[in-house]
C-alpha cells in the first residue's frame, strides 16, 4: 500500500465511484458496505446524529446483496489500483461460507468479517448471535470462510467484550489472516425533549473521536496476543491519531467518521499531518512506528 491509510466499512463505500473518489482522495485500500447474500433494507430514520465528539448509528447494514457488490467491485477494479477490501457479513457459519465464495468471484484484495454489528436484527437476523463475543463461534466463522476462498480473511472486532485478546487468539488460530479492531461501540442517546430514545432502533453504533482510548487500547492488547496484523480503526481523526494507533500495533489504520468531520480530503490530510511528525521527530519509516509503545 502507498500509506497505511484505509476508508473503513460503512463509510463513503455505497458504490464503486464513490469508493475510487476516496481512493483519489488518498486512501491507500478502500473498504465496501458491508452486504450479505440477499441483501437488507435497513432500519427508518432517524438512523444517524451526530456532533463534535462522536457519531451515533443504526443503519441496520443496509445493502443490496453480494451480486450487486460483486458488479461494483469489479468494475473499481478496472478503475482503481487501491486496495479493495469486501466486507461481508451473514447470520451462520454457513451463509458467512457462502457470503464469502460468492465475493470472492470479484476479486478483493481481502476480505473482512464483520462479526459484530451491536445493532442487528430484523428479517432473517431475528435470533442474531453476535459472533464477535464468543471464541468458539469467531473460530467456526472464520474456518468456514477459509475453506471458502483463498483471498486473505482479516475478522472484524468488537469492543462490547470483556476480553478481546480471547477473541483475536481464536481468529488467529482458525486461519485469519488477519484482525481488524474495532467495530463500533454500543450506545444510544435519549432525547430529553421528547422523553424517548432518538434513533428508530433504539440502540446504535458509537464512533469518531470519543471512541480513540476504546480502539487504541484493543490494538495495544490485540498487538501482544496475536502475530498477525491488525487495522486499527475507531476514533482517528489527525495525523497525531493515526501514528498513535501505529505506536499500538496497528499495522494499517481505518479511517471513517472523520470523513464526516474533515471531507474526503481527510485522507490526505491525515497523511500530511503525519509526514510531518515523521519529519519532525525523525522517523523515515512507518514501519518503525509499529508496536513501538510496547518497548
Amino acid at each position: 500500500m502507498a500509506s497505511p491509510l484505509v476508508l473503513a466499512s460503512g463509510f463513503l463505500g455505497l458504490d464503486w465511484a464513490s469508493l475510487d473518489r476516496v481512493a483519489k482522495s488518498g486512501a491507500a485500500a478502500v473498504t465496501t458496505k458491508s452486504c450479505n447474500l440477499e441483501g437488507r433494507e435497513g432500519y427508518s430514520n432517524p438512523t444517524v446524529l451526530a456532533n463534535e465528539n462522536y457519531m451515533l448509528n443504526a443503519i441496520g447494514l443496509a445493502n443490496a446483496g453480494v451480486e450487486h457488490e460483486i458488479d461494483e467491485i469489479t468494475t473499481l477494479r478496472k478503475k482503481s489500483s487501491a486496495v479493495i477490501i469486501g466486507s461481508v457479513f451473514e447470520s451462520s457459519p454457513e451463509k458467512f461460507a457462502e457470503v464469502v465464495k460468492k465475493i470472492s468471484i470479484a476479486k478483493p484484495h481481502l476480505i473482512e468479517l464483520d462479526l459484530s454489528c451491536p445493532h442487528l436484527g430484523g428479517k432473517g437476523f431475528e435470533n442474531y448471535k453476535d459472533f464477535a463475543s464468543d471464541p468458539k463461534s469467531i473460530s467456526e466463522v472464520v474456518k468456514a470462510t477459509k475453506k471458502a476462498t483463498k483471498i486473505p480473511i482479516f475478522a472484524k472486532l468488537s469492543p462490547n467484550v470483556p476480553n478481546i485478546c480471547e477473541l483475536a487468539k481464536a481468529a488467529e488460530n482458525a486461519g485469519a489472516d488477519g484482525i481488524t479492531a474495532i467495530n463500533t461501540a454500543s450506545g444510544m442517546l435519549i432525547s430529553a425533549d421528547f422523553q424517548k430514545p432518538i434513533l428508530s432502533n433504539k440502540y446504535g453504533g458509537v464512533s469518531g473521536p470519543a471512541i480513540k482510548p476504546i480502539a487504541l487500547k484493543a490494538v495495544y492488547q490485540i498487538y501482544e496476543s496475536v502475530k498477525i496484523p491488525i487495522i486499527g480503526t475507531g476514533g482517528v481523526s489527525t495525523g497525531e491519531d493515526a501514528i498513535e494507533m501505529l505506536l499500538a500495533g496497528a499495522t494499517a489504520i481505518g479511517i471513517g467518521t472523520a470523513t464526516y468531520y474533515r471531507g474526503v480530503e481527510a485522507f490526505k490530510l491525515i497523511e500530511n499531518e503525519m509526514q510531518h511528525w515523521m519529519e519532525k521527530n525523525k522517523f523515515s519509516s512507518v514501519k518503525e512506528l509499529i508496536g513501538k509503545a510496547h518497548e
